[in-house]
């Protein structure tokens, strides 16, 4: 029965992966998307996550474990995704923001802010599928793929505006989202071999998943003065996932 949730977990987190890929499949199409469009679906991302981090993750890691054992995950979570963030060389072009300096290419830089981005949303799949219920892990999985897709085009764009071919564009957002399997991996792993961890690496992944909304989807949506459609887009990705979250768990 473990083998068979670790290779679930697996598995939905490399399809909630791959679905920054098929994000970037409009480039295909079109050079442009409006910023007032890609801001609104920005905010409806991070609506997705947060409704996904309330109701699938903190909700049953407080039904397992009461809320300080939740209350330490959150904030060890977070404090975690701020030394990658603190640490570990990238850059944020969309937020004209740059992490330590390093010697790595620009394009390199970025995708590895991305990165940092996927991996707690990956161990969020790992974790909701090691509680055993599918069901939950089955929803947090189609939450992170939604999101990631709006994710995915926002790598693809900035990349195409400078050069790259549509085919590397749509590579480098594939590239950005074949972390979140191996979170999803870690987490599934260790929650289902060292069960009374499930609270905490719920909790974990939560705050993980908080840090990067307000870290980096909010502050992004609302930098081109279109804070509005951002905002409408967030409630509408909060009430989205969480009837997805009502009516299939």
């Amino acid at each position: 029965m473990v083998d068979e949730i670790v290779l679930l977990g697996s598995l939905a987190s490399l399809a909630a992966g791959l679905s920054t890929g098929i994000g970037a499949l409009p480039i295909l199409f079109t050079k442009k998307v409006s910023d007032r469009l890609m801001d609104a679906m920005l905010g409806f991302s991070a609506g997705v996550m947060l409704a996904a981090t309330s109701f699938s993750l903190l909700v049953p890691a407080i039904e397992l474990s009461g809320p300080w054992i939740v209350m330490f995950g959150i904030i060890l979570g977070t404090v975690v995704l701020h030394l990658f963030d603190r640490f570990i060389p990238h850059i944020h072009p969309t937020l004209g923001r740059e992490g330590p300096s390093s010697r790595l290419s620009k394009i390199w830089l970025f995708v590895l802010a991305i990165t940092l981005h996927n991996f707690p949303e990956g161990l969020a799949v790992g974790v909701s599928f090691g509680s055993e219920d599918v069901s939950v892990g089955l929803v947090i999985a189609l939450a992170i793929g939604l999101q990631n897709m709006p994710e995915g085009l926002a790598v693809a764009l900035p990349l195409l505006r400078e050069g790259y071919s549509k085919r590397k564009c749509i590579g480098y957002s594939t590239l950005t989202g074949l972390v979140e399997p191996i979170g999803g991996l870690l987490g599934v792993a260790l929650v289902s071999v060292f069960h009374p961890l499930l609270p905490w690496g719920l909790a974990f992944a939560a705050g993980a998943m908080l840090y990067v909304v307000s870290d980096e989807m909010i502050p992004e949506s609302h930098r081109k003065g279109f804070e509005m459609e951002a905002t409408f887009g967030l409630i509408a990705g909060f009430v989205t996932m969480m009837l997805l979250d009502f009516l299939f768990v």
